[in-house]
């Protein structure tokens, strides 16, 4: 696979009744894509689609400092669309197409957050949207609980917090396969997965809590980093047919010369947490192809896999593999009890991101009058699109999402 994409029974009810509805800034530009909403109110959070660096009249800022804060802008504009403050951001990802603009990148976000650090994963990538830079985000209703989680041997160079807690759950940043005190990487690919997972773990502790809270994970690798080797060492990690939905996702460069790096979601209360797993789906070492974290279904990313003896990607264009890849998501929120309209946030991975627009004409048609949020990119350099000698095609596209066990709203 080349895609490697609460008081707390009252927030509980809460979460449970809330309405959700799109957000959408009063300053958006008409011509808006209209595939997904800027940003979507969830209740109890809201999730915000990955913004680039254009002003809303669509002129583009000259340096890449600008264009890094009018990216954080935009984030802050749907933020506030929805009634709150950037101090209410707890998780944030950044895309960049060159990864040396790494450090100019992490200076201003110091200073636009300030002492409120949100987590955060950073990404070299191939291609987005609009160059050079593409933030997404998601931001807690309430702060009265937020408070950053720092744990033993942290290097404080970075404006970002490793962890953040809110009233149910802690978000996780980016931990790399890297030492914490020297920096140094280690040549050995499986010393640096544990590394990475040791630097999780470091997080998940200084919050009180334990690996088996986690009910989602991005590991991000180059392919320096063989996929054998990182689920073998993952695998290890977490307990069998109950570990966190996944995306793994093979991405152009990391921060740091760093060869993999795992961001995550954990819940605070192990009975909100719960496994879901459709009857076609074999219990797994490495992937729960759902976690339910209270009200809030996170999904593991799906490609046009067709499961079953002599399963495999047998279609050839991507608009044909992102109908299966629905299916296959399809099965998951079904087994939930849940619909594609209950979906408020995807992460789409193209192999090529010149077939957007075919990709949207298919991706469409699965929702309601509500657009999920939605942040996509083109992680890696194409592939070849030639079958193996089994008929098998390289994965095209990809998809992962986030769902919410209340009634949308349009």
């Amino acid at each position: 696979m080349r895609f490697v994409v609460i008081g707390f029974l009252v927030w509980s009810v809460v979460g449970a009744q809330a309405q959700v509805r799109a957000v959408v800034p009063t300053q958006t530009r008409a011509s808006v894509n209209h595939f997904y909403s800027p940003g979507v109110d969830a209740g109890e959070y809201v999730y915000i689609s990955g913004q680039g660096p254009r002003r809303p009249d669509g002129s583009l800022p000259t340096t890449f400092p600008e264009q890094c804060q009018q990216a954080l802008d935009n984030v802050k504009s749907v933020v506030a669309a929805a009634g709150l403050t950037i101090e209410h951001v707890v998780y944030t990802q950044v895309y960049l197409e060159d990864i040396s603009k790494y450090g100019e990148m992490n200076r201003v976000f110091g200073e636009y957050f300030g002492k409120t650090l949100p987590a955060r994963a950073v990404l070299g990538v191939a291609r987005i949207p609009e160059p050079r830079i593409q933030i997404n985000a998601v931001a807690v209703r309430s702060v009265a609980d937020r408070r950053a989680v720092y744990p033993p041997n942290y290097s404080a160079g970075e404006s970002a917090s490793p962890g953040v807690l809110t009233h149910d759950r802690l978000f996780i940043s980016s931990m790399s396969g890297s030492d914490p005190v020297t920096g140094k990487i280690p040549d050995d690919p499986a010393a640096q997965v544990d590394l990475a997972l040791d630097r999780v773990q470091a997080v998940v502790k200084a919050a009180g809590l334990e690996l088996g809270n986690i009910v989602f994970v991005n590991p991000y690798l180059t392919a320096e980093i063989p996929m054998r080797v990182m689920n073998e060492r993952y695998a290890r990690r977490f307990e069998f047919g109950n570990t966190p939905a996944r995306a793994t996702i093979e991405v152009s460069s990391l921060p740091g010369g760093a060869h993999i790096e795992y961001t995550a979601v954990a819940v605070r209360d192990l009975q909100q947490r719960k496994a879901v797993r459709p009857k076609n789906m074999p219990p797994s070492p490495t992937a729960s192809p759902c976690v339910f974290a209270g009200d809030t279904l996170y999904c593991s990313a799906k490609s046009g896999f067709i499961p079953g003896p002599h399963g495999g990607v047998y279609a050839s264009s991507t608009q044909h593999q992102l109908r299966q890849t629905m299916r296959n998501l399809l099965d998951n929120l079904e087994e939930a009890e849940m619909k594609f309209d209950q979906v408020v946030a995807t992460n789409v991975y193209l192999d090529d991101s010149s077939d957007l627009q075919t990709f949207d004409e298919v991706y469409a048609q699965y929702f309601g009058p509500l657009a999920p949020a939605r942040t996509t990119i083109q992680q890696i350099a194409p592939a070849e699109r030639k079958p193996d000698k089994e008929d098998h095609y390289p994965d095209l596209e990809q998809v992962s999402l986030i769902a919410v066990r209340s009634q949308p709203r349009p």
